[in-house]
């Protein structure tokens, strides 16, 4: 939108389209989807059916998109090849399960993130929004006896990069409360490196979750692995509203996160987030780093 002259902005009206999260695939699949295409292919409910958990698999693992029409042409491909099953006379019906999937499709294209199975110093999860929905962004931070430099990786964006500065700089003046050495910025390199390096990456929100991970590679004090965040953050650790709420939590719920840290400004979008997710997850809400740290380090912060 910022490519759009302001006078000529200010007498569009903008209509913003959200791509549809799992949990809205999986009602839009179920119950229009699969009806419409089993009269499309002259099948009945009792030949064809198709799982719960086998749609759920289809959403994540063949048709990673923002709306359902991958997820249409790939439940038409099973059907078509239930039918020539069945016309045949191979068979008098059909029962796709999770398992069946790669006979009928061949390998998954996508490969679903896994919760870390244990607390990990210097590893925290971040929720970044994709135009396909939410996802979960680990963020490694790594300290080592050097000189002071500041090393980022991961194809980060100018944002996301003043970002990480942020962060390094909000812990490094929380340097006395923390019991961390004040010097560290001279004597420790640290390198901050976000996986899958060749998928571009940008946006602030992943402010507080840098600095959990600084925090704690700083201070060996480990990160919850069931923990997920999301927030911008100041230099003096104010924690700044982030967009797209709805489809980040999604993501944290599928993974199997149990506690997600979004900031206080948020707590309005709340309302938006899935019954589903909220039933499921709990979520702390945080105006500034001490609450963040508080929550997510496996130990409490040594704040002074």
């Amino acid at each position: 939108m910022n490519t759009i002259p302001a006078p000529l902005r200010d007498r569009m009206e903008l209509i913003e389209i959200e791509s549809y999260t799992r949990e809205e695939k999986f009602q839009i699949g179920k119950q229009h989807l699969l009806a419409k295409q089993l009269k499309r292919h002259g099948l009945t409910a009792r030949q064809f059916k198709l799982t719960d958990e086998a749609l759920y698999d289809l959403i994540d693992s063949y048709t990673r998109e923002s709306g359902v029409r991958s997820l249409e042409r790939t439940i038409a491909k099973l059907m078509n090849k239930a039918s020539v099953r069945i016309v045949s006379g191979e068979v008098k019906s059909v029962k796709i399960d999770k398992d069946h999937l790669e006979d009928y499709l061949g390998s998954r294209k996508y490969k679903n993130d896994t919760l870390q199975k244990n607390d990990e110093i210097g590893l925290a999860t971040g929720l970044a929004w994709t135009s396909v929905g939410g996802e979960t962004m680990p963020i490694e931070v790594a300290v080592m006896t050097g000189s002071g430099k500041v090393e980022l990786t991961g194809s980060l964006g100018d944002v996301m990069k003043e970002s990480a500065q942020a962060a390094y700089t909000c812990v490094r003046t929380m340097a006395d409360e923390l019991h961390i050495d004040t010097d560290f910025y001279k004597t420790k390199d640290i390198h901050i490196h976000v996986p899958e390096g060749a998928v571009p990456k940008d946006g602030p929100s992943a402010g507080i979750t840098m600095a959990t991970a600084i925090t704690s590679a700083l201070t060996g004090i480990p990160v919850k692995h069931d923990i997920a965040m999301t927030g911008e953050i100041t230099i003096r650790g104010r924690v700044l509203p982030i967009g797209g709420l709805k489809e980040k939590t999604m993501a944290a719920y599928r993974l199997g996160i149990k506690t997600i840290i979004i900031p206080e400004d948020n707590r309005s979008d709340l309302d938006e987030v899935d019954e589903v997710v909220k039933e499921s997850v709990k979520f702390v809400l945080a105006d500034n780093i001490h609450t963040v740290l508080d929550t997510a380090l496996a130990a409490p912060a040594p704040i002074a």
